[in-house]
């Protein structure tokens, strides 16, 4: 390995990895706190995919007990002429998306591709109604946008089954 800086480093195979050196965190006020924070931040990254994944799973799973031709209203009432193909996409995307998100299966590709639905409904659909969800604004799509993005960057993390396959798509 050849050394960039403090915290990049360039593998043989020539892609760049961030890495920590020791001593970079900063230290907790209270000394005794060190050691716990030491184990639980590892759970941090299972703790976000789970909370981004039950949201959507969840989302999905209403769609599909309520069924496309309950849902397909909403979908005609925010201009869509054909809101099937996208009932189904956004059911099949929400529902397996967020099952793979909980499970760390595939992180990256359901996140990114969660990501990419947000920022259509954010930028789209929901902008001109200003941030606040109250007046069905952007804020919520927004956030949870951000974190599967955020996912995408960083993949399943330690505790996935991404890790434990040794694969990523």
């Amino acid at each position: 390995m050849t050394s960039i800086s403090d915290s990049t480093r360039i593998t043989s195979r020539g892609s760049a990895r961030i890495t920590y050196e020791t001593g970079s965190e900063p230290h907790a006020l209270l000394p005794g706190l060190e050691a716990f924070y030491a184990k639980v931040v590892p759970l941090s990254w299972p703790i976000l995919r789970f909370a981004a994944g039950w949201f959507f799973l969840v989302r999905g799973y209403l769609k599909v007990m309520a069924g496309p031709a309950k849902v397909a209203p909403a979908f005609t009432a925010m201009g869509f002429t054909d809101p099937l193909p996208l009932v189904w996409t956004s059911m099949c995307l929400e529902g397996i998306g967020g099952l793979c998100l909980i499970l760390g299966l595939f992180t990256r590709f359901w996140a990114a591709a969660l990501a990419i639905e947000l920022a259509y409904i954010t930028f789209f659909l929901y902008w001109e109604n200003g941030y606040s969800w109250l007046s069905r604004g952007y804020e919520y799509t927004f956030v949870w946008g951000l974190m599967c993005f955020a996912i995408a960057l960083r993949g399943g993390g330690p505790y996935s089954l991404d890790r434990l396959l040794r694969k990523e798509l």
